[in-house]
């Protein structure tokens, strides 16, 4: 195991036990105590994965990962935050982040959620174009806009995010319990329309026509296939 990580914390005994564990799992680990020299060791380093709390001094982790993905720099980013907060998963998750953990975590779910992006990674290793088109659609998946037939679409952040979603897992059959947990961040939620009524609401912006949908199908009885 070769993979190299850039840790960003400002907290000097997570930063010391995360590093140690890191680097005992075979990892090599780099380290920064803030946002500005951060992203300077991101932008100049080649790293497999940057592991990045939201809460740093100089410039925020939401911040420096805006920055990177507006600098063209892919490299997978795992958030860290202290704030349970659905707003704080939603906006990193826009901004361009792949996975977060709330703080306090346990270890084991850190390791195992590092483990899952950079398998990801190694299975997909050209670089997500910065505009995705389907049809007459065009998603650029940077700065969150989107255009039909040419003519910019508003769409709300939980729009897009379920949309980047449905382009990142194209062809899969994909449950509304699966996406209300990786969208939303509903490890388990009661009987909820809220998948249903958000992919109304995206037909309604995206196709030629919205009740024979040709990009998000239904799949009867599981929940939804993005054919784009």
């Amino acid at each position: 195991m070769n993979e190299r990580i850039l840790l960003i914390e400002d907290e000097p005994g997570l930063t010391l036990t995360l590093s140690d564990r890191l680097r005992s799992e075979g990892y090599q680990v780099e380290t920064a105590a803030d946002g500005e020299e951060g992203f300077h060791a991101a932008v100049e380093g080649d790293f497999d994965l940057i592991v990045l709390d939201v809460m740093l001094p100089g410039r925020s982790g939401v911040d420096v990962c805006r920055d990177l993905r507006q600098q063209g720099i892919g490299t997978p980013v795992l958030m860290l935050t202290a704030r349970d907060q659905l707003l704080d998963r939603v906006l990193g998750l826009k901004i361009g982040a792949d996975d977060y953990v709330t703080k306090p975590f346990e270890m084991m779910e850190l390791l195992a959620r590092i483990e899952a992006l950079l398998r990801r990674a190694a299975a997909s290793p050209s670089v997500q174009p910065a505009v995705y088109q389907f049809g007459e659609v065009r998603v650029d998946l940077r700065s969150t806009e989107v255009w039909v037939r040419g003519q910019p679409v508003s769409v709300s952040a939980k729009e897009f995010l379920l949309l980047r979603y449905c382009i990142e897992h194209r062809g899969e059959t994909l449950s509304r319990e699966r996406i209300l947990r990786d969208v939303w961040g509903y490890d388990s939620a009661p009987q909820t329309r809220t998948v249903d009524v958000h992919v109304a609401w995206l037909r309604q912006k995206l196709e030629d026509d919205p009740k024979t949908p040709a990009w998000i199908i239904t799949v009867h009885g599981l929940g939804y296939r993005f054919t784009g």
